[in-house]
């Protein structure tokens, strides 16, 4: 059976738990959704800011703030959570478990994304059938990681654009001072963390969604 892969909005956001402190995890997602992002994916890293009891409940408070919305959740990393809650998806990057082995625990239900950083796992990503949407970055600098992959830039986009043909999405120091351009290269959608989660409190989350869904073309 051949499975439909879910094609995200231009915007798709990442709540990360540690990059919206003090501001909660389900409440910085209320914030975003409010503001009328679509997809958001929800991180907590490292693993030790949250046991596995705490990041559950993170999880399943923010699937109730936006229960009955046009919402849709994903997680980042943990596809056994994943497979207990009411998500879209889980996203995987190059150390975590393979999309295989996800697949056999979040089911065939749920979509899994797949981080890639250069031609080889680009190609990898787009011949496995398990996998539903590929990303591909940072395409500029970014602070969200300790050691982050080589930067990739936006011809790599427009060339992953052409090597697949499912989903693409572009990650990686992506703000309103260029997200059109990222889009022009060709990327599906931008994930986006830090122009989003800073602010200190929900309205300024809310008020960060706006600005950026307005660069992108969406206001």
């Amino acid at each position: 059976m051949i499975r439909e892969r879910p094609l995200p909005p231009r915007i798709y956001a990442i709540a990360d738990a540690q990059a919206l402190a003090p501001v909660p995890l389900a409440l910085g997602v209320a914030a975003m959704a409010g503001a009328g992002i679509r997809w958001i994916q929800l991180r907590a890293k490292p693993r030790e800011l949250l046991s596995d009891r705490d990041l559950y409940r993170e999880v399943e408070a923010a699937c109730r703030r936006v229960e009955g919305t046009p919402t849709r959740l994903w997680l980042d990393d943990r596809s056994d959570i994943a497979a207990l809650l009411n998500l879209a998806g889980v996203h995987l990057g190059q150390t975590d478990l393979p999309p295989t082995a996800a697949r056999r625990t979040v089911g065939p239900s749920l979509a899994i994304g797949l981080s890639t950083h250069d031609e080889g796992q680009v190609m990898a990503a787009d011949a496995d059938d398990e996998v539903d949407l590929v990303a591909v970055g940072p395409v500029f600098p970014t602070a969200s990681k300790e050691r982050p992959d080589r930067q990739v830039g936006l011809q790599f986009v427009t060339w992953a654009r052409q090597a697949t043909c499912k989903p693409l999405v572009a990650i990686g120091g992506i703000s309103t001072k260029n997200v059109s351009q990222v889009l022009d290269a060709g990327a599906d959608s931008v994930a986006v963390l830090g122009a989003l989660c800073q602010g200190g409190t929900s309205q300024n989350i809310g008020r960060n969604a706006l600005r950026l869904m307005a660069a992108a073309g969406l206001q």
